[in-house]
This record gives C-alpha cells, sequence and structure tokens, in this order.
C-alpha cells in the first residue's frame, strides 16, 4: 500500500476548520510497532469505499494483515444490507482493516463483526466520554436527547480464502442538519467531551487490536474469551421488543433474550418459541 498523507490534499481540505485533517504520519507512528497488530496505516483524501479498496488491496497481494484504510471523505460507503453511508468530508471516521484469523476456525469468524462493535463502542466511550451501546449486530448507538441515535456502523466482507476485511463509520462532528436521516447521530450532538478524530482514531484501533488479540488467542471461542459476555453487556437490544425483518419478506416479532454462540439473536415469541435470527434487520420497539 502506498502511504498517502492527509495534509498534502489540495486546500479546500481547510475550509471548515473545525474539521482539520487527520495526521497520517503522527497516526502510523502512534499505531505501526514492532509486534503490534497494525502493520500499515495510510489516509486517503477521498475514495467510494475504503472496504472494497482495501479488499481489492488485499486479493492483489498489496496489503498484509494489520492493514488499516482510511478516508477523509467516502463517495460509496456501504452498510449493511447495502445501505449507502454518507457524510460531509472530514466529519467522522471512515476506515477498513484486514485481519487474517487463521487460528480461528472459520465457522468462528462471523464474529468479528460483532467484536469490532464492543471494540468500537468501547474506544469510543473512552477516547469521547460518551455513553455507547450497541444494536444487534453491528449498529453503535449514542444518546441525543434522550433518543437513541445511530452514530456508527460496522460492514464485515471476506477478503480471499483467509481474510476479512472489516469497514466502521462513525459520525464525529456531523451537525443536526447535516444529519441523512432524522435516526441518525452523532458524537458532538451526543455531547463528546472531546471530537479530535486523532485520538478517536487510535482509541478505537487500540481496542480493537486488544480485543481482537484476546479472541485469537481463545482460538475464536466467544465464550472463552469474554466476548459474548462483553457483547450482551453492552447490546441495547437484548430485552426489548423487536421485530426482526427477515429474507424473504418474513418478519418476527418478540422480544430479544439472547446472543447464543454463533453470534445470532435470540428472539422468544409470544408462541413460546425461541427463534435465534443470524442474519435481518432488528427494529426496537419501545424504549428501554
Amino acid at each position: 500500500m502506498t502511504p498517502r498523507d492527509g495534509s498534502d490534499a489540495n486546500d479546500s481540505r481547510w475550509a471548515d476548520l473545525d474539521r482539520p485533517p487527520l495526521n497520517s504520519a503522527a497516526l502510523r507512528r502512534g499505531l505501526v510497532r514492532e509486534g503490534a497488530l497494525w502493520s500499515a496505516v495510510d489516509v486517503v483524501p477521498r475514495t467510494g469505499s475504503t472496504n472494497s479498496d482495501l479488499v481489492a488491496l488485499a486479493a492483489a497481494g498489496k496489503a498484509t494483515e494489520g492493514a488499516v484504510l482510511v478516508a477523509e471523505e467516502q463517495s460509496a460507503g456501504r452498510g449493511r444490507l447495502d445501505r449507502q453511508w454518507t457524510a460531509p468530508a472530514r466529519s467522522g471516521l471512515f476506515f477498513s482493516v484486514l485481519l487474517r484469523p487463521s487460528e480461528v476456525p472459520v465457522a468462528r469468524w462471523g464474529w468479528l463483526p460483532l467484536l469490532t462493535g464492543v471494540a468500537v463502542a468501547t474506544g469510543l466511550s473512552r477516547a469521547a466520554g460518551v455513553d455507547t451501546a450497541l444494536k444487534w449486530p453491528n449498529d453503535v448507538l449514542v444518546t441525543v436527547g434522550g433518543e437513541e441515535r445511530k452514530a456508527g456502523g460496522i460492514l464485515a466482507e471476506r477478503a480471499g480464502d483467509d481474510g476479512v476485511v472489516v469497514g466502521v463509520g462513525i459520525n464525529v462532528t456531523l451537525r443536526a442538519e447535516e444529519l441523512p436521516v432524522p435516526q441518525a447521530g452523532s458524537l458532538a450532538l451526543a455531547g463528546a467531551v472531546s471530537t479530535d478524530r486523532d485520538p478517536l482514531l487510535r482509541g478505537v484501533l487500540r481496542s480493537v487490536e486488544q480485543w481482537y488479540g484476546t479472541w485469537r488467542e481463545a482460538g475464536g471461542d466467544p465464550g472463552l474469551s469474554g466476548l459474548q459476555e462483553a457483547y450482551a453487556a453492552g447490546c441495547a437490544t437484548l430485552g426489548r421488543t423487536v421485530r426482526a425483518q427477515l429474507p424473504g419478506d418474513r418478519s418476527i416479532v418478540g422480544e430479544a433474550v439472547a446472543v447464543d454462540g454463533d453470534g445470532r439473536l435470540v428472539i422468544a415469541t409470544g408462541e413460546g418459541v425461541q427463534q435465534p435470527v443470524g442474519a435481518g434487520d432488528i427494529v426496537h420497539l419501545r424504549p428501554a
């Protein structure tokens, strides 16, 4: 991967002084070191999708495990279910990481987006001083005006036979008038004590490194690594009445009672059936 420093982009990047560019050289100094997970940190001024770019780099043999690709702006950012993710330049953190957990059975790789959710929520709580929660499977929630709002999302994609690219998008300084939908939020709107993206990104990536290392050492076992317990503790979906929109225009309504060993959401229906859901769109139907 060819490093590109955000500071050498055109002058328009400084048009909004409340949103300075990331310092890629400082990020590399703080994250890329001997024995660390992160092998490269590259910042580009803009791209279509950091996930698509990193998957392509991995396929071409131009990215190793621990490669981090950050974009100041994405024109074709994607969330789950092919939803678009758009935000003004330098208003958030938009990045992807390449992981190759060769010692973990592939059947457990489905925990990687949930692991990233735990790491992102933990890292943001520490670095930004905001309360965060997770909506199953991988939305990051903050509280704005007493309401839950989505401030971030996670998307994992396979990169060949031995890799996974995990993409993260977090709204940092998005203002109320810039929100793409009323249900969206940002760290700034949630009252963050810091919206400096450099320490926020370092904090999140260090949290990912810590959780990923623990999970990998446990062979990907979500119980032994503590990941399943940590996810349940931070999951705002559990204990709620939810509607699960399933493939094929089916839906289930019931109480979300657990996250099982495969990372699926277990919903107890009114008929007394406990139905595990592995894919679908979850709607919270009542406040916590």
